[in-house]
């Protein structure tokens, strides 16, 4: 699977999360931009994780703070 085809449905995946409609680029954070919180990044996580039948451990998680850095990490993973 490509970068293109896992940030389309991850794309898909994000739209409930993101409440204020934010335009959703690379660069955009998690925490600052989409105001996600604990629970809502466990939640898109989860999501994340049963669409593509993967699974991202916490240090992962840590290190993602961008739309971008997700996509990169679940490209990766898809790839294995």
């Amino acid at each position: 699977m490509d970068r293109a085809e896992v940030d389309s449905r991850i794309r898909e995946l994000i739209e409930p999360f993101n409440k204020k409609g934010v335009a959703v680029t690379d660069d955009t954070s998690f925490q600052h931009d989409l105001e996600f919180d604990s629970l809502t990044v466990m939640d898109f996580v989860a999501a994340i994780e049963d669409e593509f039948d993967i699974i991202i451990s916490m240090n992962q998680q840590a290190e993602i703070e961008k739309y971008g850095q997700l996509v990169d990490a679940v490209t990766k993973m898809v790839d294995k």
